[in-house]
């Protein structure tokens, strides 16, 4: 698949941070059977919590393809995949 430069740059950010922040502490998260919720305020912070919703009402505006791409990287980092 050829990604937009917008979607290989949120891809890679999104691989960064979850490589960073979520890879080196993923078996605590399974243990405790919970994410901590600082963990969704870094999310949040990224712009990866409402993503594809419109710019004019608080989202980022992305296309799901850059979506998915964010889900399948935290999913990677979380072992899931």
């Amino acid at each position: 698949m050829i990604l937009t430069e917008t979607q290989s740059a949120i891809r890679d950010a999104v691989r960064d941070f979850a490589q960073e922040q979520i890879r080196p502490n993923s078996a605590a998260y399974e243990a405790a059977k919970a994410y901590p919720p600082e963990l969704f305020e870094e999310l949040a912070a990224l712009g990866l919590l409402g993503m594809t919703a419109p710019e004019a009402v608080g989202g980022a505006g992305a296309d799901y393809v850059s979506y998915a791409l964010s889900l399948m990287e935290i999913a990677a980092a979380d072992g899931a995949l």
